[in-house]
């Protein structure tokens, strides 16, 4: 039985790879930084047009990412979108995080098939999106203490 399950994943695999990158089926089947931080600096949820949801959580130290970590509902190369941009940010200030763009990720992830590119901006806007939330709470300290991840 587990010899006709190898012969299988072998063939996904095949096929896996003639669709995606290496970089993608990696971060798709070992996503980085996956999960809730607590005590977030930015937050947020954004659902993209396929109906998948990416968060993005993010902890700054002055105007440094020192953490960031993401959840999704979505499939494997909106995993890999939201597994790279974490990767990306890290260490970066707010200033270069808000320009990394969907081609950015795109071309970290060594491409994706055309129909499956709107993940990657899925990813990009979601960090917009948790950086304006960050910016936010840096404003107006007080509205943390009232978020719900």
């Amino acid at each position: 039985m587990s010899t006709e399950f190898d012969e299988l994943q072998e063939l996904l695999s095949a096929d896996a790879r003639k669709l995606y990158s290496e970089t993608v089926i990696d971060h798709a089947m070992n996503p980085r930084n996956a999960g809730i931080i607590q005590d977030a600096d930015g937050f947020a949820s954004v659902t993209g047009p396929c109906g998948d949801t990416m968060e993005i959580w993010l902890k700054v130290n002055g105007d440094t990412i020192i953490n960031t970590s993401f959840m999704t509902d979505g499939c494997g190369t909106t995993i890999a979108s939201g597994s790279m941009i974490t990767e990306i940010i890290k260490g970066k200030s707010i200033d270069e995080a808000q320009r990394i763009s969907q081609q950015d990720i795109l071309d970290a992830l060594d491409g994706l098939p055309q129909e499956s590119e709107h993940c990657a901006l899925l990813a990009a806007n979601t960090l917009r999106a948790a950086i304006r939330d960050c910016i936010a709470m840096k404003r107006e300290p007080w509205k943390k203490a009232y978020r719900k991840y």
